[in-house]
Formats: structure tokens, sequence, C-alpha cells
């Protein structure tokens, strides 16, 4: 019962060290690592798929579809793949997990940035071209602001997102750290309260990183004097 899950995620965050394997603070960290990685990764993909095919229309013909269609891939049937491959070439640990979330939390950004970037005032564009500034100059004097409420509006999704890439990352991975693996562990024995109590945190992790995107929109986005 909920009294249950309550007493086991108090004695776990009070009753042992933040650096204790048995303390859910140890776990949702590693967790958290492995989700923001991807996500940066994720962002630094999308923004740059993004730019791509807002400038090169032949790119939007090619590259648009399979980036949509890459979403259709089951992610419990791709992630034990990205493990298996990267742990040939010698890659282990926080890659694998972060390269599954950037899979996964990629999408939304690219899709976010493209409307950005296509969002700025066809007017100003025409200002900027009759002082003959370049298209590097037009991205990041008008389209990249412009794409600001795009994105963060991405990003929130997609750090909820990477969080669950990283709890997949983790399963087949047999890791003895993360939210994933205490999962993992407490199906293997039988320990349904562990099971709820890493669930919780998992939702928790979730909603502190969309309040920390949320709070950086707002200082980022009131500094641009956007509303």
């Amino acid at each position: 019962h909920p009294g249950q899950v309550v007493a086991e995620l108090w004695n776990s965050l009070t009753g042992y060290a933040p650096t204790s394997p048995r303390n859910l603070l140890f776990h949702t960290w590693v967790t958290a690592e492995a989700a923001l990685t991807g996500l940066a990764m994720g962002l630094a993909l999308g923004i740059l798929l993004a730019a791509g095919i807002v400038y090169t229309r032949t790119l939007e013909a090619s590259l648009l579809p399979w980036v949509i269609a890459s979403q259709t891939i089951p992610i419990l049937a791709i992630a034990p793949m990205i493990v298996v491959i990267l742990g040939n070439i010698g890659l282990t640990g926080l890659l694998p997990k972060a390269v599954i979330c950037m899979y996964l939390c990629f999408f939304p950004i690219t899709v976010g940035m493209v409307k950005g970037l296509r969002s700025a005032d066809p007017l100003w564009l025409d200002l900027m071209r009759t002082y003959s500034a370049n298209g590097m100059r037009a991205f990041w004097s008008l389209r990249l602001p412009a794409s600001m409420p795009f994105l963060f509006a991405s990003l929130k999704v997609s750090v909820a997102i990477s969080v669950v890439g990283a709890i997949v990352g983790e399963l087949p991975t047999g890791g003895q750290a993360g939210l994933g693996a205490r999962l993992l562990s407490g199906s293997y024995y039988g320990q349904t309260v562990q099971i709820w109590a890493a669930l919780i945190m998992a939702s928790l992790l979730s909603v502190a990183l969309i309040a920390v995107v949320r709070g950086l929109e707002l200082v980022l986005l009131g500094r641009a004097g956007v509303r």
C-alpha cells in the first residue's frame, strides 16, 4: 500500500549516505547524468538537423522523412543493439545510455527548431538582406532568437523523454547503479515496494528537470524581451 512505498522512500533517502548504493539519490544521480548527457547530444544534433532542413530544401525532402521514420522503431528493440554495438568497440558505461537518450529526444528538438527557425518575420528577413547580411548572420541575429520559445517547448518534452531513455538504457547493460538497475533488481527479487519507490523517484526527477528548463526559459526569454 502507499504507506509502504513512502516508508521505503524515507528509509532509503535518510537511512544511508547519498553516495551509498542503498540510497535512491545515488541511483537518481546516475540516471540524471545519462539523461542530461543524452539531452545535450540530442540538442546539438536536433539544432544541426533543423538548420540543415531550413536552409537546404533538398535536405527537407530527403532527410526529414527519415527523421520521422526513426521514431517508429521501438526503443526497447534498438536499445540492446546500441549497447552491444558500442560495447564491441569498447564504449561502455555512460555513453551507450546517452546515445539511447539522444535517439529519443533529438526528434522533438528537430521538429520544434524547424518550426522556430521558420517563424522569423519575413519583413525582418528582407531587412537583413537589404543590409547585405549573409545567411549565418541572419541565423544568429534573427532566426535563432525567434526560435527560442519553440526550443524550450521542445526541451520540456525531450528532457522527460531522456529520463525514460536513460532508464531503458540501464536495463540491458546489467549495471548496478541507476533507477533502471533498481527497477530490474526489484523485479528479479520480487521487491514490489522497491520498484514503486524507483518509479516515484524517476517521476520526481523528470519534474525537477522540467522545472529547471522552465526556469531557464523564464530567465533567458525574459532578458530577450519575449513574452
